[in-house]
């Protein structure tokens, strides 16, 4: 299963409602993603945190997430992250500005 991990915890951004609106967006296109929220993921000097994770796939932590102007760019990213067999997506472009708010990317 896919999941996509929302801090919830970050100070002066709703990860919850981020989290919440996520959830509704992915189910009307389509995508079978589980949206957890979590207390702290241990990026507080970059809040917003938002993970994806899958079994088998690379793991991706992304951080100065705008619940504001982010979501069509993380909903973006979410249907290449599951259309790629291996998680490993070497041209995000088609994911906005959320490309350039990447951490880190971690092999399966």
């Amino acid at each position: 299963m896919h999941r996509i991990v929302v801090c919830s915890t970050c100070e002066g951004v709703d990860g919850k409602g981020f989290a919440a609106r996520l959830r509704v967006a992915l189910a009307q296109r389509g995508l079978a993603f589980e949206v957890q929220d979590h207390a702290c993921m241990s990026n507080c000097a970059r809040p917003l945190s938002v993970a994806f994770a899958a079994p088998g796939k690379a793991t991706y932590l992304f951080a100065d997430i705008d619940p504001a102007i982010d979501q069509d760019d993380t909903l973006a990213f979410a249907a290449m992250y599951a259309d790629c067999a291996d998680g490993w997506i070497e041209d995000a472009r088609d994911a906005g500005r959320l490309r350039f708010c990447l951490v880190g990317r971690v092999p399966a």
